[in-house]
């Protein structure tokens, strides 16, 4: 959402297209129809059975094939997978496009054949970066207020071609994608064990302070 608004607020201040591009199933249709009605002018989905259990550097690999084909001077992402947190896949697009990269960004400044971006460090800090285009940013939660789509849009985008790409009109092999392709593997995914449960005090401000000074003598805390 905010590395959409943000090419959105690109092309208001400089022009060009903007084109939207996921790898998933049918149903993540409804999304790049959002970035139609927002104001992108293509959308290509990325979809073959061989792209299951594709980690972040196979799936960086998908959307740099698919990506190589689309005149681009920026290519602007989120900053890490909601299912995974790795925030892999912004920089491994960078490397399989060939380009350079900035991540965390909370700003961006067109100049010239450049961009300078402020990108989040810890403790607050920010850096301040001139990058050449073409470049891959991954765009920081904040760094905006995204903007809703108009009826009309909406409308608009339900009629839009969305263009489907799979394994072979990529120019990709089976070793590309899928657990072949894949860097990582899964092994286990496990809840954090519940060492402490919270105890929660009702009834009213004299009742609830009568309770709770009853579990501390209890605990020998007072």
């Amino acid at each position: 959402n905010y590395a959409l608004e943000e090419a959105l607020l690109i092309k208001e201040r400089e022009g060009g297209t903007i084109t939207v591009v996921t790898m998933g199933s049918r149903e993540s249709e409804d999304t790049l129809r959002m970035g139609l009605a927002k104001g992108s002018d293509a959308a290509v989905r990325l979809d073959d059975p061989a792209f299951a259990e594709s980690d972040g550097v196979a799936t960086a690999k998908i959307l740099a094939a698919a990506i190589k084909d689309i005149p681009h001077d920026l290519v602007l992402t989120g900053c890490m997978a909601s299912d995974d947190w790795y925030s892999v896949v912004g920089p491994a697009l960078a490397e399989f496009l060939g380009v350079p990269h900035a991540t965390m960004v909370v700003k961006t400044e067109l100049s010239e054949g450049k961009t300078r971006v402020s990108r989040e460090l810890e403790g607050g800090l920010q850096e301040m970066l001139d990058i050449e285009l073409p470049a891959v940013l991954t765009i920081q939660t904040g760094i905006n207020e995204p903007r809703y789509a108009s009826i009309m849009g909406i409308a608009r985008a339900s009629k839009k071609e969305i263009t489907v790409k799979g394994l072979s009109d990529l120019g990709l092999q089976a070793k590309d994608a899928g657990k072949e392709g894949s860097k990582t593997r899964i092994e286990k995914l496990t809840l954090p064990v519940q060492e402490k449960m919270a105890e929660m005090i009702t009834g009213g401000a004299d009742e609830a302070a009568e309770k709770l000074s009853a579990i501390l003598k209890e605990r020998g805390l007072i």
